[in-house]
């Protein structure tokens, strides 16, 4: 990550789309109970912990991320909390038992497929895996929101695509959702005011990421319609 990247994400609260209800509506599919172990994987600055926390009052939460300066802002927040432990750590190589991994919108770096045979192992008896991914909510999308998601390179599929790839791997799923423009919102709102400070006097590199982002936001609120995350909770067979 460049430092330029950097500087424009490291305060911002979290690191994509999310809000808490979708922490809610997944723990509450997955029927995890009141003291459940929670993994936060590729966790970003801690977005999603205090939901996560809120979903299970007597549990614990292990978020991870390989960067560790995110990790580092996480702990700013929480390391005074003895429910979070917070790693510097590659999420492909979890270790569990955990009852719910929750994975915000990260599962593309490694492919659905090889994301959930990794974490297999990781879940307890009866454990879910909660992961958000990007999709396309029509049968032809635009150039412009195909265009959005060119720059991440990743293969974006639609629902049915999901769902594929989800069975492929030996899992079920038992409900979906699209993130919600309140979600994508949380996200740029910060972002678009982390942008007005730096703007001025922002050197060449800084700039470059300044205007990409600003095209990515505007992307998004162009096409929201047509693309965006889908939240899948999922179960091994």
């Amino acid at each position: 990550m460049n430092s330029a990247f950097f500087k424009l994400h490291a305060d911002l609260p979290r690191e994509g789309p999310g809000e808490t209800a979708d922490v809610a509506w997944a723990a509450e599919i997955a029927g995890i109970c009141p003291h459940a172990r929670i993994c936060d994987a590729a966790s970003g600055p801690g977005g999603d912990i205090g939901a996560l926390l809120r979903a299970a009052p007597e549990g614990h939460v292990t978020a991870i991320d390989a960067h560790a300066p995110f990790i580092a802002a996480a702990q700013a927040r929480f390391r005074d909390n003895a429910r979070v432990r917070l790693e510097v750590g590659d999420m492909s190589a979890l270790e569990g038992p955990f009852d719910l991994i929750w994975c915000a919108g990260a599962v593309y770096f490694l492919g659905i497929q090889t994301a959930l045979s990794a974490w297999r192992a990781a879940l307890a008896p009866g454990g879910a895996v909660a992961f958000s991914e990007p999709c396309f909510f029509i049968d032809n999308p635009s150039e412009g929101a195909q265009a959005f998601w060119r720059g991440e390179g990743v293969v974006v599929r639609d629902a049915a695509g999901i769902a594929d790839q989800i069975a492929t791997a030996g899992y079920q799923t038992l409900a979906t959702r699209r993130l919600s423009d309140v979600a994508w919102e949380s996200y740029y709102r910060p972002m678009e005011a982390r942008i007005a400070a730096l703007k001025p006097g922002a050197e060449i590199a800084l700039q470059e990421v300044l205007d990409e982002a600003e095209q990515e936001i505007a992307g998004w609120r162009a096409h929201r319609a047509e693309t965006g995350y889908l939240l899948s909770v999922v179960r091994p067979l």
